[in-house]
């Protein structure tokens, strides 16, 4: 039987611009668009690949010309400059939140390409004379595209506004968050949900409790078991969508609800989420008489899920291998933070 080889997922494409995007050097001369580049650009973005630009040019004059070619909303985190590109590559993968290995990097000039392979070895390079079949490389070419992948630029660029009002923002952070006026609803996984839902827990980040990983069979299996609870969390606030930000999976008995999963996409992680969701799971449960359990596996990087339990009222009952188990004890109902609402779609 014939091994198959597992294909690299791409997240971003980081494009150079002079004889790439455009024939010519911005600088020499008048320079004019790649044939056939606009229909790549705006499929890749369909397909939920982010993209954006590694440049040695003058940034105010670059970002014109994009925008005179009508693609500059296209490109998040533009780093046009005259410093190395592997340096570029590396701020944009960090502005992300993405690992290095999930871009790609399309420049004309060997010399560049050298530059990424020796500096940044994880990143896909390609040759410009190569972007006809860009779009028919399998690293490019998501199985599943997503609601959610579709407006993944989108939300990147209303969360970009949102950082930088919150940057300006002189004020308790609270005080920011009112003004926000999120929207918070978890609802019932529904099949269009299992692919997002199959990637939450592929996530293996701060904010994720357990660690668990399922298949969409296994999924969608819970969607119709009595015996569970999959839920997905949807976020709003007054700059649009933040998408589908969590994951939660409860495991219902008699008694309690033994939660399985909770995971919640790094970039809400100042907002206070993990909490009020926790809060409406133990509101829900004391209103339905069970207890709440949770459970935790420790890692080296979601130490704040085990802090958020902990503040959110939960005591640590028994370790049993690597599974930690935790209970709300307390008959108290939680109060929501006036900061948002939350709404439950169930």
């Amino acid at each position: 039987m014939a091994v198959q080889t597992k294909v690299r997922r791409i997240k971003c494409v980081v494009w150079d611009l002079d004889n790439t995007v455009w024939d010519g050097v911005l600088t020499e001369e008048s320079v004019t668009l790649k044939n056939n580049i606009i229909p790549i650009i705006k499929t890749l973005d369909e397909r939920g690949i982010l993209q954006s630009v590694s440049s040695k040019n003058d940034y105010d004059f670059a970002m014109s010309k994009l925008k005179e070619f009508g693609i500059d909303e296209y490109f998040i985190f533009p780093q046009i400059n005259w410093g190395k590109k592997s340096t570029s590559l590396s701020k944009i993968a960090r502005l992300i939140n993405i690992g290095i290995d999930t871009l790609a990097f399309i420049d004309d000039q060997v010399f560049e390409r050298d530059e990424i392979n020796y500096e940044l070895p994880e990143v896909l390079c390609i040759d410009a004379l190569d972007i006809e079949s860009l779009l028919d490389k399998p690293e490019l070419n998501p199985k599943i595209v997503t609601e959610e992948a579709r407006n993944r630029r989108k939300i990147y660029m209303d969360d970009i506004r949102r950082n930088e009002d919150e940057s300006r923002f002189d004020g308790p952070n609270e005080e920011f968050l009112k003004t926000l006026h999120m929207k918070l609803t978890l609802s019932d996984a529904t099949f269009d949900d299992l692919e997002r839902a199959r990637e939450l827990t592929l996530r293996t980040n701060q904010l994720n409790a357990t660690g668990y990983t399922y298949s969409i069979e296994e999924l969608y299996a819970f969607t119709k078991s009595e015996n569970h609870k999959l839920l997905v969390a949807d976020l709003s606030d007054v700059y649009g969508s933040y998408g589908k930000i969590g994951l939660v999976l409860i495991e219902k008995s008699k008694d309690n609800w033994r939660l399985k999963l909770l995971i919640l996409s790094c970039r809400i992680m100042s907002r206070g989420i993990g909490s009020v969701i926790l809060y409406k799971l133990i509101n829900m449960s004391l209103e339905n008489n069970v207890t709440l359990i949770a459970e935790f596996i420790p890692t080296d990087r979601n130490r704040m899920m085990y802090v958020t339990y902990k503040f959110s009222g939960f005591t640590e009952l028994e370790k049993v291998n690597d599974v930690v188990l935790l209970e709300y004890q307390n008959k108290d109902y939680r109060k929501i933070p006036e900061y948002i609402e939350v709404n439950v779609a169930i």
